[in-house]
């Protein structure tokens, strides 16, 4: 296996890097306030992440279509490309050393579990707004594996847009990004200078986007505990951290708003990077002017995950890709608890 390879996957959200002019921005995320997580007026409910974060959000998107309206996913592959074989992630839906499931044959497989009541509708999928972003520095994960993932939403009638021309490495990519913009490394957020990708992600699956804003985020950032939102009540237990974080802005406390859950890279957790993704992403910017609550669920390191990646191999449960999935059954308890 090529040394590039040997990082099991990185974070979430997935856009358009078109060039164009943004405001200067340098807002840092409010200290985070402990509390829990409380019902609001939710309108829609969207899913984004980064490579295993990203893998987990088409999980989430396909298993929960009657959750989640849409998918922002910046490099990942498509849905259960690992099949169960951590083996399989590495050689076949990271790199291309081995030979890995079509989209057709996962495509079916869909089917078959949404036949079988494991996952929802595939029919569910038609008409969902996915934005998808792949760099051309990306040597964490091959594009053609993020090409399968465009041609598996096509196939089953998702609105797919792909971007895959910007020069970025695999990444979280943000106009006001601490790394530039092909590199690899912590904290794994970076700035491809007057690209906005995050607007772009947002202007697809939202329909509409008001200008971010240029000022401090203004509203809480709330810390829970993520062990009351887990099956059996133990988050180390599925490799989860026990805090996880939402981005509520004032106007959400009191009026409709969209959700978006957004799920982080390998060695991006909050117990090792801190507040990196929600300082320097530029969801919480948009989230004010546009009435979004941001949830930043959060995953740790366990036996078998020593990276603390999301479960898109099985490290964790075999279910790990259906509904009935730990992590998965999680996130969405979390969703419903915000009353999405």
């Amino acid at each position: 296996m090529r040394i590039r390879k040997t990082a099991l996957a990185v974070v979430a959200i997935a856009g358009a890097v078109a060039a164009m002019t943004v405001p200067t921005a340098s807002a840092a995320v409010p200290p985070p306030t402990q509390g829990t997580l409380t019902g609001h007026q939710i309108t829609g409910t969207y899913v984004s992440g980064l490579s295993s974060g990203g893998y987990l959000a088409n999980q989430l998107h396909v298993a929960y279509s009657s959750v989640f309206r849409g998918a922002g996913i910046f490099s990942a592959g498509a849905y259960d490309c690992a099949q169960g074989n951590v083996n399989t992630a590495q050689l076949a839906c990271m790199d291309t050393m081995m030979p890995r499931k079509t989209p057709a044959e996962l495509e079916q497989l869909t089917r078959d579990r949404a036949a079988a009541g494991t996952v929802d509708a595939a029919e569910n999928l038609s008409g969902d707004p996915v934005w998808l972003f792949h760099g051309t520095a990306d040597a964490t994960i091959d594009q053609v594996v993020n090409d399968d993932l465009a041609t598996y939403y096509q196939d089953l009638g998702a609105n797919v847009a792909y971007e895959k021309t910007a020069a970025a490495g695999h990444a979280w990519v943000s106009p006001i990004g601490p790394n530039a913009c092909g590199t690899t490394q912590s904290p794994y957020v970076n700035n491809c200078g007057d690209a906005d990708p995050v607007h772009d992600m947002l202007a697809h699956l939202l329909g509409t986007v008001q200008p971010a804003s240029t000022s401090a985020p203004t509203g809480t950032l709330v810390q829970f505990d993520q062990n009351a939102h887990v099956p059996g009540g133990d988050a180390a237990a599925i490799s989860m951290g026990k805090e996880g974080l939402a981005y509520v802005p004032k106007a959400c406390e009191t009026g409709p708003c969209t959700l978006m859950v957004t799920l982080h890279g390998c060695y991006q957790y909050f117990g090792l990077v801190g507040n990196a993704l929600m300082d320097k992403g530029y969801l919480n910017e948009y989230a004010d002017t546009n009435n979004m609550i941001v949830l930043y669920p959060q995953a740790t390191t366990m036996t078998g995950n020593p990276r603390g990646c999301w479960d898109w191999w099985g490290y964790q449960s075999p279910e790990y890709p259906l509904k009935s999935g730990p992590q998965m059954t999680a996130v969405v308890n979390m969703v419903h608890a915000l009353g999405g």
